[in-house]
């Protein structure tokens, strides 16, 4: 992989890591473009580097929260942090056990399937349209909702479901106030991408022998950079109800993404 390479799909990777238009199916669409004939091995630890700086560019923007929550725990006692934490842990539930047992079958995915992107970008832009034109609430996110939107956390696994775009769009159609809605949904998914990172290097499924560990790091740069400017920036466009936006580009990517494949794979 080039210099040029890596640092186009970090920028990829980082802002659609937040902005509600899917990482996974952007990256697979860059691929593809890109002519990526790496190992599988090879590419997975190139995408689990991006996503681990991205997960690092989460912490900065909410750093505050993230020290509260730390803060709070320590203190052993029932308190607005611990419930925060625990409503985590139950968003994390359904990613987890669907990420265990058919993890085969999800990297099967990760092959350069556009017309499967394709269809869910078009899925990533109705849920968006949906959300874009609910009420406004300031309730916060509930331990059922919080296990709701775990669901679709584990729906958006698949390449071309937007995960922060799913998530928000569940949280605002349950109600969820929308800034409230966005700061849960970019919280829920660190605790996992760490958990993963940790699980790929104990089981060797990360491989660093013959990795470009300059391509590696210039994409890790640019995706924990695009990432702060991007998590930042997708908090303000939720509140402001402009997802819509990004339905239509979704909808646009997701028919070039079905014609691609019909016509030219």
């Amino acid at each position: 992989m080039s210099y040029l390479e890596a640092l186009i799909l970090g920028i990829i990777q980082g802002l659609t890591e937040f902005l509600p238009v899917s990482s996974s199916g952007h990256l697979e669409i860059a691929k593809v473009l890109f002519g990526d004939n790496a190992l599988p091995k090879e590419s997975l630890t190139f995408t689990v580097v991006l996503h681990f700086a991205t997960a690092l560019s989460t912490m900065v923007v909410f750093r505050k929260e993230v020290i509260e929550i730390i803060k709070g725990l320590f203190q052993f006692q029932w308190n607005d942090e611990t419930k925060f934490s625990l409503k985590i842990i139950i968003s994390m539930i359904p990613a987890v056990v669907i990420g265990l047992m058919f993890e085969k079958q999800l990297e099967a995915f990760f092959n350069g399937n556009l017309l499967m992107v394709g269809f869910m970008l078009l899925i990533t832009a109705l849920l968006l349209l949906l959300a874009d034109k609910a009420e406004n609430t300031e309730k916060n996110v509930s331990y059922k909702n919080a296990f709701i939107v775990g669901i679709s956390q584990a729906i958006a696994m698949l390449p071309g479901i937007s995960r922060s775009g799913a998530t928000i769009s569940t949280s605002v159609l349950l109600g969820v106030d929308r800034e409230k809605a966005a700061r849960f949904s970019f919280l829920m998914v660190v605790p996992l991408i760490f958990g993963k990172v940790a699980k790929d290097l104990m089981g060797g499924e990360i491989n660093f022998q013959s990795a470009n560990f300059g391509s590696m790091g210039l994409g890790f740069i640019a995706a924990f950079i695009s990432g702060l400017i991007a998590c930042s920036w997708m908090i303000s466009l939720v509140k402001q109800s402009k997802l819509h936006y990004f339905a239509i580009y979704c909808f646009i990517v997701g028919l070039i993404a079905i014609a691609y494949s019909y016509f030219y794979v």
